[in-house]
């Protein structure tokens, strides 16, 4: 094998209907609960702990903790998971809440900066009935708003997921979601949404492309999960209320949608970004099959767009994407959720959910079952790798995911 490919061989025989299979409870509950602090101790909440937010930093670890709280197989550790999450989360929120940037952007990012501080604090703090510190986590949340509302913030790319305005809004549909109510106002959410529209017609049309909505960051026009156009896509398909209240914008929202099932290839992977689109364009990567760049991150945009228009094609193209992903998705990056096995994994779990086929969970399981084969062994230690979306903190949560496949939730991703 090439030491240049970005995956393993995937060397599992792939599910017929005659396959049986079992989740190895024991061991995936044991891995995760000798681990689970380990990791957040080598993450350490400290000044330089916290930074890179959720993704990298300490706070992505309390995320991890809150996740397995709500899992039945963790009902007995619940309450010490919780309380965990609880003390990482103040001591986090007093360093952000003491820490002033010169930068809008660490103010309002939800990844890479204090928003998803505040929306996993107020999480927890709920959860655990501390319902005056949710109260202020949530008010902290709306006021960092105000630092990405406006159309001038982050002229180098203010819509994306990261640091831009679909974080923002992942981030209070989310904190909905976990509240059951709208904590964060549906105009403050909708307000968001016609500022990314707007923008993203501005662009294309300044562009003169094809695709309805079209996104720069740092002067790339990504298409992926990461800093892309799929995620800003997948987040307006999910606020349902301005949906309803914008036909117009939902029209150009499907014709982009309907632009990404265009350029899918046949293999079943997407263009990294709009230089790999055309007749001079750069070769595609087919083997660039991370959620962040590639088709584990675009299939979120077309299982949504699926559930909200239930055209097959569709469906059809995000099964495409799971397929490239069986066949090339075991990546050598590490465990992780972002480009890691994990990630990656996810995918078979939201499709098991949405067909109710055992293949997916078979294949899911199978993708668990590789993190301890020795061949996983050979692979990169990420840069972060106790973190929540390079590291084993979001792996913890795909294990749970996969012994309850019914609930299982791509950190923050949900979108039903």
């Amino acid at each position: 094998m090439s030491t240049k490919m970005r995956y393993f061989l995937n060397k599992v025989v792939d599910y017929t209907p005659d396959t049986s299979f079992s989740v190895d409870y024991k061991k995936l509950t044991k891995d995760i609960k000798d681990n689970v602090f380990h990791s957040l101790e080598k993450q350490k909440c400290t000044h330089s702990g916290i930074d890179g937010g959720l993704y990298v930093g300490t706070c992505g670890n309390a995320y991890t903790l809150y996740h397995l709280s709500k899992k039945q197989r963790f009902a007995k550790e619940r309450d010490e998971f919780l309380r965990v999450a609880a003390d990482t989360l103040k001591v986090g929120l007093d360093i952000a809440h003491r820490t002033k940037s010169r930068d809008p952007s660490d103010e309002c990012a939800f990844l890479l900066g204090k928003t998803g501080i505040y929306a996993v604090g107020a999480a927890v703090f709920h959860a655990r009935g501390e319902d005056q510190l949710a109260e202020d986590c949530i008010q902290d949340y709306i006021q960092a708003g105000a630092h990405c509302a406006s159309a001038a913030y982050a002229r180098f790319g203010g819509d994306e997921l990261f640091v831009g305005r679909a974080g923002y809004v992942c981030g209070a549909l989310w904190l909905n979601r976990e509240f059951k109510r709208d904590v964060i106002p549906e105009d403050i959410i909708n307000a968001m949404c016609r500022t990314m529209v707007d923008s993203g017609r501005q662009y294309s049309t300044a562009k003169t492309y094809y695709c309805s909505l079209v996104y720069s960051y740092y002067k790339t026009e990504y298409i992926g999960a990461a800093h892309g156009l799929c995620s800003i896509l997948q987040m307006l398909l999910c606020c349902e209320s301005y949906l309803e209240k914008n036909k117009e914008a939902e029209k150009l929202i499907k014709k982009s949608v309907d632009f990404l099932v265009s350029i899918q290839t046949p293999g079943g992977n997407f263009p990294c970004d709009f230089a790999e689109i055309g007749s001079s364009a750069s070769v595609v990567r087919e083997d660039l099959v991370h959620w962040c760049h590639g088709a584990p991150g675009v299939f979120y945009v077309l299982l949504k767009a699926f559930y909200r228009w239930h055209e097959p094609k569709y469906l059809e193209a995000a099964e495409k994407a799971a397929n490239l992903i069986w066949e090339k998705g075991l990546l050598k990056k590490g465990p992780g959720i972002c480009h890691g096995v994990a990630g990656n994994g996810y995918v078979f779990l939201y499709l098991y959910k949405t067909t109710k086929n055992p293949k997916y969970h078979y294949r899911a399981n199978e993708f668990a079952n590789f993190l301890y084969t020795d061949d996983f062994k050979k692979s990169n230690i990420p840069d972060a790798p106790h973190s929540l979306y390079e590291g084993y903190a979001g792996t913890m949560c795909y294990l749970a995911d996969v012994m309850e496949p019914e609930t299982a939730a791509f950190p923050f991703f949900e979108i039903n």
